[in-house]
């Protein structure tokens, strides 16, 4: 079946789309990618998909408006992958504007912005949407989803196998190796922290809205980073969890960045100087390196690590990932088929597939439910 996957991620920079084909066994599927696009969100819609997945406070017309004009995009990015209408069914997670994970008397619960029938009726395509929310029913984090999905798709190693994407966080798969004592093992995965929310903020801030990313990581190539600091905000509750844990903005969104220019500035100040804006970057970015070099340090042995994701195009963080990795082969996922922004789109493509086989999609290993649960609704066009 050809089937179209659309992903929006913490980011919130765009849609990336994947057209791909899966057959055989729905567990280890034969499949191909037939084509790709990516489309970036309109400057304007991208800034209030970032301000309300922050808390910024929005009547409910405001809402509606904003969910419509992502959907548009969505149906945008859809066309773009697909302009021939091969795909006979979609997968869409929307753009996440909220995340709380469950506590230890609350359920969680997640909020993907989409118009899920608007976008069947504009495709003309049943679209698989709201991945999560079964996931959350059942006491699970909802998130991530995609290690499922990596453990289909790739072939096991001869040791356990790291996938970690770098997008707005920062989150990792470990693959059970195919022989040894592991081989039986259940799959992980969790997020991390951040990856690229405070470095993207913080380059919005430093240059006074006139980027919103630091390309290749060229500006924090020019600074030093406060490894102290580092250190101390590895001390962080959250960093000090065991999985099962997820996260998003909620956490590691603008008023978490206050707090660290603050700290940088303080620590600035105790050496007698001022924050430059390539140190407090260089800062981020190390942190970002070291939040995942801690979680790995306290894993699985891993054989080598395959990084996707925006960041993995930031050459100043996969410099401070291999420094801080010593020992670990960190290879692109691209080696193995599947290209920096492929990865998350192809997931939901195979869990709409899923969904319309009644194949449970989620792993309670990874997300903490308590069983296994087929994810998403799906919308036909014209219901």
């Amino acid at each position: 079946m050809r089937v179209l996957g659309l992903m929006s991620g913490t980011s919130a920079d765009g849609v990336d789309a994947v057209l791909a084909e899966f057959a055989g066994p729905p567990r280890r599927p034969r499949w191909r990618l037939l084509s790709r696009a990516a489309l970036p969100y309109p400057t304007a819609l991208r800034r209030r998909l970032i301000a309300i997945g922050q808390g910024q406070p929005l009547v409910a017309a405001e809402v509606l408006e904003l969910g419509e004009a992502l959907t548009q995009v969505q149906a945008e990015a859809a066309r773009a992958c697909d302009p021939e209408g091969r795909a006979a069914l979609v997968g869409c997670h929307g753009q996440t504007v909220w995340h709380r994970p469950p506590l230890a008397n609350q359920r969680g619960c997640s909020w993907q912005l989409l118009q899920g029938p608007l976008l069947a009726q504009l495709l003309q395509r049943p679209v698989v949407y709201d991945f999560r929310a079964a996931d959350l029913a059942l006491g699970g984090q909802g998130a991530p989803l995609v290690p499922a999905a990596d453990a289909a798709l790739l072939p096991a190693a001869g040791g356990w196998r790291g996938l970690l994407n770098l997008g707005g966080i920062a989150n990792l798969t470990l693959l059970p190796p195919a022989s040894g004592p592991d081989r039986a093992a259940a799959v992980q995965g969790w997020d991390c922290g951040p990856a690229n929310t405070l470095l993207d903020l913080a380059v919005d801030h430093f240059s006074g809205g006139k980027q919103n990313f630091d390309a290749g990581g060229a500006w924090a190539a020019q600074g030093k980073p406060d490894e102290a600091l580092i250190q101390h905000w590895l001390e962080l509750p959250y960093l000090q969890q065991t999985p099962p844990k997820s996260t998003g903005r909620e956490l590691f969104g603008q008023s978490d960045l206050q707090q660290r220019l603050h700290d940088l500035e303080q620590s600035a100040h105790q050496r007698g100087s001022n924050l430059e804006p390539s140190n407090a970057l260089a800062t981020l970015t190390a942190f970002s390196a070291a939040v995942v070099a801690q979680d790995l340090n306290q894993s699985p042995a891993i054989v080598e690590l395959l990084v996707a994701g925006g960041g993995a195009r930031n050459h100043t963080l996969m410099r401070q990932l291999r420094r801080r990795c010593r020992g670990l082969e960190l290879r692109p996922l691209a080696e193995l088929g599947i290209g920096d922004s492929d990865r998350e789109a192809l997931a939901f493509a195979l869990l709409a597939w899923w969904h319309q086989l009644r194949i449970p999609g989620s792993l309670p290993s990874v997300t903490g439910a308590s069983q296994p649960a087929v994810l998403g609704v799906c919308a036909s066009p014209g219901q």
